[in-house]
């Protein structure tokens, strides 16, 4: 299938983070993160450019090493989609869709990227695309650092939340539900993300302390796309030593 659309792909990324400092240059199995990020999203067939946005010299330098094209949006940035929102200002008009790919996930394939861009223009209707996973881990479906999404049957977003939801009050068969969790990936139409940088903080949004919520709060349709493949947003040193082990396994088995 071939897009319909201009799309145009950016990673946000700077170098401080509360957890993991300076975790864009950490080392991976011989790469950088922000190196094995690209080198997924890169892999993309539907993406017509691809950027990196960043604040931080270090971070630039270590991006164009490996050939990859960095803008640096002036200002101070609340969120990665606002960098992503004054990156977008500074680059063609001519992108109708911009795929907010996160800086932390390292395992990221191009094909998800692909498949999002796709779930836009099969849903006209949708203003944006988002992944999500079956979570069919209690320990993750309870823990609040985990993001989980209610969606109808057509796949359109009701509700994001660090709460366990739906909470399932009956132990009955027939009562059962499929939990999905939400991986923070988007594939914005222009004026989604136009729409996202005009508005304030939401009430939902400054509750939950997830800025998914404010577009959501306004009615925008946010298109849910089951995937399958592992990903691992890198948060703290074990997350990145769980991805290195799986690194390690995919080389062992010949993966990479």
């Amino acid at each position: 299938m071939n897009s319909q659309n201009r799309a145009v792909g950016i990673i946000p990324v700077r170098y401080e983070s509360t957890r993991l400092p300076g975790k864009a240059l950490i080392d991976l199995c011989g790469k950088t993160m922000i190196q094995r990020v690209w080198e997924g999203a890169r892999e993309a067939q539907l993406l017509d450019a691809l950027f990196i946005a960043t604040d931080s010299e270090r971070i630039r330098h270590e991006c164009e090493s490996f050939g990859a094209t960095v803008v640096m949006p002036e200002g101070a940035f609340n969120s990665g989609t606002d960098r992503i929102a004054a990156a977008a200002a500074m680059l063609s008009d001519s992108y109708e869709i911009i795929v907010n790919i996160q800086g932390d996930e390292p395992l990221l394939k191009g094909a998800t990227v692909d498949s999002l861009i796709e779930a836009l223009e099969r849903n006209p209707s949708a203003q944006i695309a988002t992944p999500v996973q079956r979570c069919d881990d209690m320990r993750e479906f309870h823990n609040p650092s985990v993001v989980k999404v209610v969606k109808t049957a057509k796949d359109r977003a009701l509700y994001f939340s660090r709460a366990p939801v739906p909470l399932t009050r009956s132990n009955d068969s027939d009562n059962y539900v499929q939990y999905f969790k939400h991986i923070g990936l988007y594939a914005y139409r222009r004026a989604a993300l136009q729409q996202f940088v005009s508005l304030p903080p939401s009430p939902l949004e400054r509750i939950e302390h997830l800025e998914q919520l404010r577009l959501l709060e306004e009615g925008v349709w946010y298109h849910c796309l089951e995937i399958q493949e592992t990903l691992v947003a890198v948060d703290t040193a074990e997350d990145a030593e769980q991805v290195r082990l799986l690194l390690e396994q995919a080389s062992d088995n010949g993966g990479l």
